[in-house]
């Protein structure tokens, strides 16, 4: 199969050729988004983080932003920052520079007078790196230097049955042609932990996959109430999974059945080929961003109730084991497995149909969830707000 993408200066290879404006603050992202709007080719992300942020967190929140500016997909970025923030944009800017080789530029409102000649300097820096990068060519790229996101939401009883089957397939058979696949979602391993842990590479993957499992948990327990409700959520409960359990017994099939290499934290960019835990949320956009700040360039999202959430900068293939769901939201599924729950077609046939899938999004088909400008950001917190 041919396949084909950006080559980057770092050795990386991107599926897609994005411009990011990238706030550092939320009091930067009214003015990234007005000049992403000007830019041609150009994305933006809004949150409400880097500013008031003590220890791990404000570290967590600086990693994930340069992680997601550094992902292979961009082509260039331009940092925007209000000036007296905790995450402060010259220094992820030029961290970002570091890590990728490609064009960054750094924008302080304080520095620059004003929201105006903000906004004015930050088009001309676009329409200036869209020039430039708009002359990047596609050439031929190897499956073995892609890594493939993994994530759930909106799940029902087909989605264990199903859809999730059907991605650890696919799972496998990229792990067998030298990519490396991201299993994420803490909180729904939670229940099937010990099965994963059988599989892992050695006794120090298996103590920290165990480890943040039961993190996890004790996060759960010291708020003195049930988890049911939050995950399983009512979507899920109504959809017939009963307990985080049973949701969790779904959810690892995701991951197929090659050995867990690693496991990494939030945003963390993997050092192993194959297999590997990231600990995140349960949140599908907190995981998703988690994944594509660790260099993912594509995520497989299965889905029984349906969700129109993608990515700003990693297509998102939305897979869904219930027919019914994907015809009420066709506009927003990728491919239909739902013939597994009918016994009209198995499991490693849907594999291979997504195989095929993600080779042509590869190529540069765009997904549902790209087709309607559908993404979201947001970025996992770990303390409160200072």
């Amino acid at each position: 199969m041919k396949l084909t993408g950006y080559r980057r200066k770092n050795g990386m290879v991107g599926i897609r050729n994005h411009i990011l404006v990238l706030p550092t603050v939320v009091c930067a992202n009214e003015v990234a988004r007005a000049v992403a709007d000007k830019t041609p080719g150009a994305v933006v992300v809004g949150h409400q983080h880097g500013c008031a942020q003590l220890g791990s967190d404000g570290s967590q929140t600086r990693r994930t932003l340069i992680g997601f500016g550094a992902n292979p997909n961009v082509a260039g970025v331009i940092v925007v920052g209000l000036g007296c923030e905790t995450v402060l944009a010259p220094p992820v800017a030029r961290e970002i520079a570091a890590k990728t080789d490609k064009p960054v530029e750094a924008l302080v409102i304080q520095e620059l007078g004003g929201t105006d000649n903000t906004i004015e300097t930050g088009i001309k820096v676009g329409m200036d790196m869209y020039e430039t990068i708009s002359k990047y060519q596609r050439e031929d790229i190897e499956l073995g230097e892609l890594t493939i996101a993994l994530e759930c939401g909106g799940s029902d009883v087909t989605s264990g049955i199903a859809s999730n089957p059907a991605v650890g397939a696919a799972s496998d058979i990229l792990v067998k042609n030298g990519a490396t696949v991201i299993l994420s979602e803490t909180s729904e391993l939670i229940g099937a932990e010990h099965l994963l842990a059988e599989r892992a590479v050695n006794e120090t993957v298996k103590a920290k996959l165990l480890g943040v499992v039961k993190g996890m948990e004790q996060k759960a327990l010291e708020m003195g109430v049930s988890i049911t409700g939050g995950n399983p959520s009512p979507g899920n409960i109504e959809g017939g999974l009963t307990t985080i359990e049973e949701k969790s017994l779904g959810c690892v099939y995701k991951g197929g059945t090659s050995p867990v290499m690693e496991v990494i934290e939030y945003a963390q960019t993997p050092s192993q080929k194959g297999l590997v835990i990231m600990d995140t949320p349960g949140h599908d956009i907190e995981s998703m961003t988690g994944m594509a700040a660790g260099g993912a360039q594509i995520c497989l999202f299965t889905t029984g109730r349906g969700t129109p959430m993608g990515s700003p900068i990693m297509p998102v293939i939305k897979i869904c084991g219930n027919s019914i769901t994907s015809k009420k939201m066709g506009c927003n599924i990728d491919i239909d497995v739902g013939a597994i729950m009918e016994g009209q077609e198995t499991i490693d046939q849907a594999a291979e149909r997504i195989i095929r899938e993600i080779v042509e999004v590869i190529n540069g088909k765009t997904t549902a969830a790209e087709q309607k400008k559908m993404s979201g950001f947001a970025i996992n917190r770990i303390g409160p707000t200072m």
